[in-house]
């Protein structure tokens, strides 16, 4: 029996937990498969193991194993993997699959143009701030310099900038630092599926800066567009054969 298990990243804000439950549940009415649970990789229960186990009890035989990631850095290529290794090695008899984060897509980009002009306020001749949360992954600067670069090509953005708050830089200081005499409106969108404390965190250091032109915007959230996106991620994985790969450590995971 086919089962999928959607692994949220957890959060110490208990709004952030239920925001990630809520938003799961709406996507597993549109998919068709028997058994689906929903774990967190850190900071919330249920466990990834847990998760498993869950999947498990209820007669699964396969387990498609679904990252609510938006990039793919040392979560989905280490941390998850690993757990799956573990998983294998206790559940013989399961065939495991594994998706794709969320990634580059259309329908991301998109949701950042809402995220602007949802603040009603003039966009001419301004400029737009990506904040990843941040990873010591090159992948993920990568990537999300790409969604920065499809955001200024699609909307005509003048300038869209990408940090992170922590990790590989620029970090969210340095960016500030620089723009100390910009005086062009700046939005900054948090690139993230919640906020809370990170939310506080960036007000915070906002506000130590001259930053009266910059405006912060909701963050990518959980809305239509990445819940579709998912049901794609979702749709792809559940086409696979029982193999999933990711590097780790330099050496290639097969199952």
């Amino acid at each position: 029996m086919q089962a999928i298990l959607y692994i949220a990243h957890g959060s110490r804000v208990k709004a952030g937990v239920e925001q990630a439950i809520t938003f799961l549940q709406h996507v597993q009415r549109e998919v068709n498969v028997p058994i689906q649970e929903t774990c967190f990789l850190e900071l919330a229960q249920p466990t990834i193991a847990e998760g498993i186990a869950n999947c498990v009890r209820q007669g699964a035989t396969a387990i498609a194993v679904m990252p609510i990631l938006l990039l793919a850095a040392g979560h989905a290529k280490q941390d998850i993997p690993n757990e799956m290794e573990k998983a294998n090695q206790q559940y013989p008899h399961i065939r495991f699959t594994y998706g794709e984060p969320l990634g580059i897509h259309e329908l991301l980009i998109d949701t950042l143009q809402t995220r602007v002009l949802e603040m009603g306020l003039p966009t001419i001749n301004a400029q737009v701030l990506l904040i990843g949360r941040g990873s010591s992954d090159p992948n993920a600067k990568r990537d999300l310099n790409k969604i920065a670069s499809r955001l200024r090509e699609k909307y005509g953005y003048p300038v869209v900038d990408t940090c992170f708050l922590y990790g590989i830089g620029p970090t969210f200081e340095e960016w500030l630092q620089q723009q100390r005499d910009t005086t062009r409106p700046v939005f900054i969108i948090p690139y993230l599926l919640f906020t809370g404390i990170l939310r506080q965190s960036i007000m915070k250091r906002m506000q130590t800066e001259a930053s009266q032109h910059m405006i912060l915007c909701e963050s990518l959230g959980y809305d239509a567009n990445v819940r579709k996106v998912l049901i794609e991620r979702v749709n792809e994985l559940l086409q696979k054969e029982g193999v999933w790969t990711w590097q780790i450590n330099e050496q290639r995971i097969l199952i």
